[in-house]
């Protein structure tokens, strides 16, 4: 065998070479056994007409004839011929074969050029075109990411996506193969999605978004190498010695978000081309997916401000129209309430009367409490801050209620965890909140029920949950709940909740409620330890 480094300029060709001498091959580049699944020396220890019988057994009744023709002198050397060459997966593929003299007097270079290249790029284009598609109509970006790799891998080629997390790459969602993936994941001790990998190790890469040019590599194991343990490189060389790669940018808006690296032994330098397309595309639907994300939530804030500027005007209006049942109703209140007082001093009344009176004196004090609520509902809010610790507000609170607590024959259980801190607020408003949504549980609960206050850390401060053992929301809209006047009880006048969710703003905060779980109602008041501003 002559020494094969006189055939390295061959070595990094994408197309199938051979090179013939006195009849026999001397010489075949890794396109060339990656697509026979032959080495040079296997290939070297077959004669001319073994060579014909494995690999074209199709044409091999007039190809032989032919060849001999030919090495006779009968027919011309350099020529090309059209062969249906079988490959080592058992396919066979239409292929122009050009025979071309070497450099050497009995040396003949033969170029095998697989039509079936351009009929595979061709489905690629398709394959990919038909991905991009329904890309642009997603709305998440993970889903545009699995669907990117999926059509990729569906044509045959491993793929990863490399997400740029800071000073490292991460993985994203990959196809590549189940031996392999596994070896990494034991020899790295953890999942692959979780093994970061510095910029500074991958300069190939670097260089790839620095460009925004993709990279084309024939040999990908020195790459490998350095990037990976001896033992997993070594484990790759092996699995797929002849593995091609490509390393395309992904960019989101001129800003960098990642690679699409795509490996395969039968990655061509038209196929990159195309996949390298394919990565702006990636690109292009990620973009659209934030683009939507943001409208989405521009459009979330343009109904919120509406919203808002519609409860201000049924404020403005309902203030206006309060004002003047307060004064209308607050002093024909007082002088009932004197008569009730006066005929509870009346010898002579009987007990009949004096029943009368005693349900008198409670009918005033609802009113009263109703003309409160709807002067809370919408009197502006002056914040007086101070230090304040939530537990003792809550305890309060809790015994503010026992009235209603009695009436009702539901308990409260108070729950805080320990060692909370001090927040700034307006100690009369939190006390009202807490007060209301109390308030509101008890009468929600069944008799002998059970209110649970608790009182915990939150996200971005302090969280007051209370659960009852009511009939939940029972269907009707989260959100309408807090609006004044609404109510889904027979009885109430819908402002206590709406009074919580003015303080819980007031204080830069938020409420919510949700059913919960086993039957009920579940409030959260969220707090910040400071009202912003």
């Amino acid at each position: 065998m002559p020494d094969s480094s006189e055939y390295r300029p061959l070595e990094g060709l994408p197309v199938p070479v051979a090179v013939l001498r006195a009849e026999r091959v001397v010489y075949a580049n890794p396109a060339l056994t990656a697509l026979l699944g032959a080495t040079t020396e296997e290939l070297s220890r077959l004669s001319m007409a073994e060579l014909l019988a494995r690999f074209t057994p199709k044409e091999r009744t007039w190809v032989e004839p032919l060849y001999e023709s030919r090495v006779r002198g009968e027919l011309p050397q350099g020529s090309a011929l059209w062969l249906h060459l079988r490959g080592a997966d058992g396919r066979e593929r239409l292929c122009h074969i050009q025979t071309t003299a070497g450099s050497l007097p009995d040396e003949k270079l033969v170029v095998v050029l697989a039509l079936e290249q351009e009929d595979t790029v061709r489905r690629l284009t398709e394959a990919l075109v038909a991905t991009a598609v329904k890309m642009m109509h997603c709305r998440e970006e993970q889903a545009v990411l699995e669907l990117a790799v999926e059509a990729i891998h569906q044509q045959g080629f491993h793929v990863s996506v490399l997400r740029l997390d800071g000073d490292a790459f991460i993985h994203g969602p990959l196809r590549q193969d189940p031996a392999a993936l596994a070896l990494g994941e034991k020899l790295y001790g953890v999942p692959i999605a979780q093994v970061r990998f510095p910029r500074s190790s991958m300069p190939h890469i670097e260089s790839v978004l620095t460009e925004r040019k993709a990279a084309y590599t024939q040999d990908i194991h020195l790459t490998l190498e350095r990037l990976h343990t001896p033992e997993l490189a070594a484990f790759l060389k092996q699995a797929f010695p002849n593995a091609r790669a490509l390393d395309a940018p992904i960019f989101i808006g001129g800003t960098p978000y990642g690679i699409l690296a795509v490996q395969g032994q039968t990655l061509s330098p038209a196929s990159a081309s195309t996949l390298e397309l394919f990565a702006g595309m990636v690109g292009s639907a990620l973009e659209n997916v934030r683009h939507h994300h943001e409208a989405a939530s521009r459009l979330a804030e343009v109904s919120r401000l509406q919203g808002d500027l519609v409860e201000q005007e049924r404020l403005t209006v309902l203030g206006e129209a309060a004002g003047v049942v307060a004064h209308e109703v607050r002093n024909p209140l007082g002088a009932i309430l004197n008569v009730a007082t006066v005929l509870k001093r009346e010898p002579q009344l009987s007990p009949i009367g004096a029943t009368a009176v005693v349900m008198l004196e409670e009918e005033v004090t609802r009113l009263e409490d109703l003309v409160r609520d709807l002067l809370d509902v919408v009197r502006p809010f002056e914040l007086r801050l101070k230090p304040l610790h939530l537990g003792e507000l809550a305890r309060y609170s809790v015994e503010s209620v026992h009235a209603v607590s009695v009436a009702t024959e539901a308990q409260v259980e108070l729950v805080e965890e320990p060692e909370l801190p001090l927040m700034q607020g307006d100690e009369t408003l939190l006390q009202l909140a807490l007060s209301n949504l109390l308030r509101y549980a008890l009468r929600s609960s069944p008799v002998g029920g059970k209110v649970r206050m608790a009182l915990t850390r939150g996200p971005s401060g302090l969280a007051v949950v209370v659960e009852d053992q009511g009939a939940g929301l029972s269907g009707v809209d989260s959100q309408r709940v807090f609006e004044p006047f609404f109510t889904s009880r027979a009885t109430g006048a819908g402002l206590g909740l709406a009074v919580v969710r003015r303080v819980a703003l007031a204080h830069g905060g938020s409420v919510d409620v949700r059913d919960r779980r086993g039957g009920g109602a579940r409030f959260e008041l969220r707090l910040p330890l400071a009202p912003k501003g």
